[in-house]
């Protein structure tokens, strides 16, 4: 059991989770709303992470990537590839339950993962899984509210560049190793000096855009530290890959805090 769960990329399921559900909150969502919306993105993330194990697992096998359960054989692939599609069957009508449209959107967005996973990675539009998948969290929390009322556009297009953000981020520091095994996505095209360079781009932008949203003070102090953190963590990242994508955590973070902050602004 504690190698399943390794293999379904606990840290991102975990913070995608919590960050939905503080979202949930922000905008006013009751107590029963709350725990809906974090069940149903809990089983989505938890199919994605699970099914992209499984469909690499020979890639990951032959990168001799051991840290991963797969690789170093705790579980098997017939196990994995069965707990990604448990629960995303437990996704689909937790989503619909939570509202129709906020269902099918957020049905959408976990779709968009699964393509990334079986298709797009390879390909030069790997990006986009990413933008769609994390545009659709906050249209999801609101679309479920009473009334349903649309998510206002700059919300939306902030998360979909922090998703482009965390995409560049994530696959930097194996563009090499991804290279060697036929993984042509957008960044592994660009190559690790280009992307080290574009990676603060999408970030600083999506804080830039929460921030004239109506952050007031703290959007000044957000701005700031975007600017500071995704710029050294590209310098930084010259010779050591992982601090950009460490960076990218910490300027999401000052993404979320905005977010959090604006409350029924969400919407």
């Amino acid at each position: 059991m504690a190698a399943l769960l390794g293999a379904c990329h606990p840290g991102p399921t975990v913070a995608v989770t919590l960050l939905v559900a503080g979202l949930a909150v922000a905008a006013g969502q009751d107590a029963s709303g709350c725990l809906l919306v974090t069940a149903a993105v809990l089983t989505g993330q938890l199919s994605v992470g699970w099914s992209n194990d499984a469909v690499d697992a020979a890639r990951d096998t032959a990168a001799g990537r051991r840290a991963k359960p797969l690789v170093g054989g705790a579980v098997g692939v017939r196990a994995v590839r069965a707990a990604a599609l448990t629960a995303l069957a437990l996704c689909v009508p937790l989503s619909l339950a939570y509202g129709t449209l906020a269902g099918v959107v957020h049905l959408v967005g976990v779709a968009a993962a699964w393509l990334y996973n079986l298709r797009l990675k390879s390909t030069v539009l790997s990006w986009l899984p990413y933008a769609i998948g994390f545009a659709s969290l906050p249209a999801f929390v609101t679309l479920g509210l009473p009334g349903q009322p649309r998510p206002v556009w700059w919300v939306v297009t902030a998360a979909a560049l922090v998703g482009v953000g965390a995409h560049l981020g994530n696959v930097l520091p194996d563009i090499e190793a991804d290279l060697a095994l036929g993984v042509r996505g957008w960044p592994q095209r660009l190559g690790p000096a280009a992307v080290r360079l574009l990676l603060p781009a999408p970030l600083v932008a999506a804080t830039v855009l929460l921030a004239l949203g109506g952050a007031g003070a703290l959007g000044a102090v957000a701005v700031t530290v975007a600017l500071i953190t995704a710029v050294g963590g590209a310098l930084l990242g010259r010779r050591r890959p992982r601090v950009p994508f460490l960076a990218a955590i910490v300027v999401a973070g000052a993404d979320v805090a905005l977010l959090l902050s604006q409350g029924a602004a969400l919407n």
